[in-house]
């Protein structure tokens, strides 16, 4: 059975590309920067059938949450009853340890809008994903913004679930650990915990997939991107600059993670813009890869030598899953060659297939950092794809046990090809061996 999902602050599209795995069919969905809502459109909406479901009173292009809630109220009220899951991250700047972690950050204020439009939507389960440090987020009112969250969806009649995922642990070559909030109908299924089904489930999603439980590494997710024994060509886009990209070839035998990225698409990875480094450089990058500890920031001593006042700089550990990728190009080190890392390389170790293209510019500067959403910052701002599919399995379980639970006739659910429930034994739930 499929599932209808609205997907807000949607950036690139990474939380809606997994949900759709999942199974979900999105209604619409709402970003605010061109860019971002751009790589979002190319990629999940254009020749699809959700440009069919898209609704005509909402323009296919870049919206602010606040003049959608703000302007659409009588058309938001009119998908109650059609809407299973509203699901978004409200950004996540104002809540980063990065950050400055400022209350009155507009961005901060993006929950409010949320909830707002939860309250006229009035879905079946709620989603609300963001940076761990939205877990400590000081509220005026409730403490901190889980309580605040946690309050709201009371008050709108939802049982809230919450707890602290490692994309890791959901096949992800990328620890990156996220606050999740699912909300879902008061009293539709007691004793049921949406968020330990999620830990539970994570085994046989990982089996489901052919993935190992042992953690993907950069090595496996990135080696078929390495250009040393490759073939340089100019970039397709801006070799007119003078920036070279790798003529890919795709290797003759992947591991489980190449193949979920490769996704049966037989054409050639976009958006492999080599940087273009200074000799200088390119001495520094070899002697952090030669002389400072694999998969770890360089240390304050280290950065003392090289003159550089940037905290960030990680050598990408190859036998590990990378730290969290970020918006900005030169945080990581490539684990073998000494060069930053590709958006490319950034998306695969967020679990983007290789046929999704991201569009925009590659980077900006100066006071155009205030306005842009370049390719590296979509990328670095998405939930990973793997994750997001991995939280939306479990979500529509939820929603199909609700309405197991509602059918007149029980046994309907032993009927050959209908979908089976979580059982529980002995308080706990567990998948039944058939599912």
């Amino acid at each position: 059975m499929n599932y209808t999902c609205i997907d807000l602050f949607a950036g690139c599209g990474g939380l809606s590309l997994g949900l759709g795995q999942a199974g979900f069919k999105h209604l619409f969905a709402i970003e605010a920067h061109p860019h971002a809502y751009a790589t979002y459109h190319r990629n999940l909406v254009v020749g699809k059938d959700y440009q069919q479901r898209w609704p005509k009173w909402l323009d296919q292009s870049a919206h602010d949450i606040l003049d959608v809630v703000g302007g659409k109220n009588a058309e938001l009220k009119q998908l109650r009853g059609r809407v299973d899951l509203v699901a978004g991250g409200p950004p996540c700047q104002g809540f980063s340890m990065n950050g400055r972690r400022d209350p009155s950050d507009p961005r901060s204020q993006m929950i409010n809008a949320y909830f707002a439009f939860v309250d006229l939507v009035r879905p079946r389960a709620v989603l609300l994903e963001n940076v761990q440090g939205f877990a400590s987020m000081p509220h005026e009112a409730h403490g901190n913004y889980p309580n605040f969250a946690k309050a709201k969806l009371d008050e709108l009649g939802y049982d809230a679930f919450e707890t602290i995922v490692l994309a890791s642990d959901y096949g992800v070559p990328q620890r990156r650990p996220r606050y999740l909030l699912i909300g879902i109908e008061k009293g539709s299924l007691p004793g049921v915990n949406p968020v330990e089904r999620l830990k539970v489930g994570r085994k046989h999603f990982l089996q489901k997939l052919g993935l190992s439980l042992k953690p993907t590494s950069t090595f496996e997710a990135l080696s078929d991107l390495e250009t040393r024994t490759g073939v340089l060509i100019d970039d397709p886009d801006f070799g007119s600059r003078g920036f070279k990209a790798l003529d890919y070839k795709a290797p003759k035998t992947k591991s489980a993670y190449l193949r979920l990225m490769r996704d049966g698409w037989p054409g050639k990875p976009s958006d492999m813009r080599l940087a273009r480094h200074s000799d200088r450089l390119v001495e520094r990058f070899k002697d952090i890869l030669e002389n400072c500890p694999l998969g770890q920031c360089i240390s304050p001593e280290d950065r003392e030598r090289f003159r550089i006042k940037k905290r960030s700089i990680t050598p990408l550990d190859p036998t590990q899953p990378a730290p969290t990728i970020t918006t900005l190009p030169d945080d990581l080190v490539h684990y073998s060659e000494p060069r930053t890392m590709t958006v490319r390389e950034h998306a695969r170790i967020q679990s983007f297939p290789d046929w999704f293209k991201f569009c925009g510019p590659y980077t900006t500067g100066g006071h155009r950092r205030k306005y842009d959403c370049p390719r590296y910052t979509q990328v670095g701002n998405a939930v990973p794809p793997l994750l997001a599919r991995a939280i939306g399995e479990t979500i529509a379980s939820v929603l199909r046990d609700q309405d197991i639970r509602n059918l007149p006739d029980s046994s309907q659910l032993t009927k050959e090809g209908a979908p089976m429930a979580w059982e529980v034994v002995d308080g706990h739930e567990r998948l039944p061996v058939s599912i």
